[in-house]
C-alpha cells in the first residue's frame, strides 16, 4: 500500500478528463469548490477537446494524466466527469511514473477502472469521490458530500453509520480487508484482462447507475461464477441509480442483490451513500476497512500521509 501526501493550503490541482467531455460551464462553475478550499487549480491542456464520446482521442486524454503525474507541482489530479473512455487507456499507462510520483487521484464512475488498474499495479491508494461537472457544479452538492474532501488534507479514520443513512443487513458477520470496488459496470469489464478486479480477502464496494434490473442480475451473475464474491470479505452495496426496468414483468433489485448476495458466507450491507447519488460519501480505495453488520458500520482507515 502506497499512500500518497495530504494536501496543504495553497497546493495546486490538476483537473483533467480522461473518459467523456465535461459540461464547460458547469466545470468552470466547480473550479471555486476548490479555491475556496485554498487551493489552486490547473486545467489540463486538452480538457476542451472532444473527439466523439470522448474528451480528446486517446493520445489527448493520456497526455493529459501523464504530464499532471510528473508535475511535481500538482499535489493531486481530480477528474472533471466520468462517462467513458478510461479503460481504453489503462494499458498505455506508465504505471512505474505513477509509482515514482505518487499523489491524490480522486474520482469515481468511469474512473473505477482507473482506480483498479493503477492500485493493483502500483499498490497506490486512490480515492472513489464526488467529481467538478458530474457533481460539484450541482446546486444541491450536499455538504456530506462537500466535507469528504478534508480527509485528503489530513490522515483521518472514515466512519459511515447509520447518521448517514439506513443500512440493510443481507448477511451477518464483521470482516476486516482491503476496500476495493466501485461501479459494477466497470468492474465486469476488467474480468479477463491484466486489469481484472482482486477481491479475495478484500471488501468489496460495488454501485451503479442507468442499468436495468436484468443488467444488474447479468454482471452480478458473472461475479458470482467467477468467484468474485465468494472469495471478498464482504461486500457493501451502494446505489444503482435509475434501476427501473424499460419493460415489464421485471425481477425488482431487491430480489436480484438478494439472490446473489444473501447466501453468501461473508457479511453483506447495503444503503450506503458511496457512488452515483447526493450525498456522496468519498472514500479512499486500497487501505484497510471493516464492515460490521452488528454495528451497523463501515470503518476505513486514512488514505493519507
Amino acid at each position: 500500500m502506497l499512500l500518497p501526501k495530504a494536501l496543504e493550503r495553497g497546493d495546486t490541482i490538476g483537473i483533467i478528463a480522461p473518459a467523456s467531455p465535461p459540461d464547460r460551464k458547469r466545470l468552470e462553475a466547480a473550479i471555486s469548490f476548490f479555491t475556496d478550499l485554498g487551493l489552486k487549480v490547473k486545467l489540463g491542456k486538452n480538457i476542451n477537446k472532444v473527439y466523439g464520446y470522448l474528451a480528446g482521442n486517446d493520445d489527448e486524454r493520456l497526455d493529459d494524466f501523464h504530464q499532471m503525474v510528473a508535475d511535481d507541482g500538482i499535489k493531486a489530479i481530480v477528474f472533471a466527469c466520468g462517462g467513458y473512455g478510461t479503460a481504453r487507456i489503462a494499458s498505455r499507462l506508465d504505471y512505474e511514473l505513477i509509482k515514482q510520483h505518487s499523489k491524490i487521484i480522486w474520482g469515481y464512475s468511469d474512473i473505477t477502472y482507473l482506480h483498479t488498474a493503477i492500485r493493483q499495479k502500483t499498490g497506490l491508494v486512490t480515492f472513489h469521490g464526488p467529481m467538478l461537472s458530474s457533481d460539484i457544479a450541482d446546486s444541491d452538492f450536499d455538504p456530506l458530500s462537500a466535507a469528504s474532501f478534508q480527509q485528503l488534507f489530513k490522515p483521518t479514520i472514515l466512519q459511515y453509520n447509520e447518521t448517514i443513512s439506513n443500512l440493510e443487513v443481507l448477511v451477518e458477520g464483521k470482516a476486516t480487508g482491503e476496500l476495493v470496488g466501485g461501479n459494477l459496470t466497470l468492474l465486469i469489464s476488467t474480468l479477463g484482462t491484466e486489469f481484472e478486479i482482486q477481491t479475495k480477502g478484500k471488501v468489496l464496494l460495488l454501485e451503479d447507475i442507468d442499468e436495468q434490473p436484468y443488467r444488474i442480475d447479468s454482471m452480478l451473475n458473472q461475479l458470482t461464477l467467477t468467484g468474485k464474491l465468494e472469495e471478498a470479505a464482504g461486500v457493501i452495496i451502494g446505489p444503482f441509480t435509475n434501476a427501473e426496468p424499460k419493460k415489464k414483468p421485471s425481477l425488482s433489485l431487491e430480489i436480484i442483490l438478494r439472490h446473489y448476495l444473501e447466501n453468501l458466507s461473508i457479511p453483506v450491507l447495503s444503503g450506503f451513500k458511496i457512488g452515483h447519488c447526493n450525498p456522496h460519501f468519498g472514500v479512499p480505495l486500497g487501505v484497510e476497512a471493516t464492515i460490521d453488520s452488528q454495528a451497523k458500520t463501515l470503518s476505513i482507515m486514512p488514505g493519507v500521509n
